[in-house]
């Protein structure tokens, strides 16, 4: 793939991504989202950590900022949220990435302290504006662990796709 492709295929599988994360969470909404568990699919943040990794995107802050946006207008129903979180998010795994090698399990530990992040600083917005009355430990047993969980497998399985797409934009 040509170099100047990523900036079309970016932001296009940057939009897949917040599609599949929707569509993922409705078609198996059953097993996703139970009494005792409850999974958030974060394909959102993975497309955006590994583009940080693994690609020259530009504006990627920018994009998370937008693709947030969505996330909010779609899925939460309180715009500023995702809008926020997303970019921060990117701008602290580049930070972070900046002192490491791109190895699966640096790449993994990245991810998943991320996604604990997210979730957790989620979960508190939610809890601040009165969304949820979920104490701490049953957020992390119902919907922390289990997310950590389901998005680790996803990496998993997505890793070796994803990094050879982003080294060949």
């Amino acid at each position: 793939m040509h170099s100047s492709r990523i900036k079309y295929l970016f932001p296009l599988g940057l939009f897949i991504a917040l599609f599949l994360d929707g569509t993922i969470t409705q078609a198996f909404a059953p097993e996703m989202f139970t009494p005792a568990v409850a999974i958030e699919s974060r394909l959102l943040l993975l497309w955006l950590i590994m583009a940080v990794c693994y690609s020259q995107a530009e504006h990627i802050l920018l994009w998370a900022g937008i693709a947030g946006f969505f996330f909010d207008l779609y899925y939460t129903g309180i715009l500023g949220i995702f809008v926020i979180l997303l970019p921060l998010m990117v701008y602290l795994t580049q930070k972070t990435y900046q002192f490491f090698t791109g190895s699966f399990i640096v790449v993994l530990l990245i991810y998943l302290i991320d996604v604990t992040l997210l979730t957790l600083l989620f979960y508190l917005v939610n809890s601040l504006i009165g969304f949820t009355d979920a104490g701490l430990t049953t957020f992390i047993a119902r919907t922390l662990g289990p997310t950590l969980a389901y998005n680790l497998a996803m990496f998993v399985i997505l890793f070796i796709p994803l990094k050879s797409l982003f080294e060949k934009m």
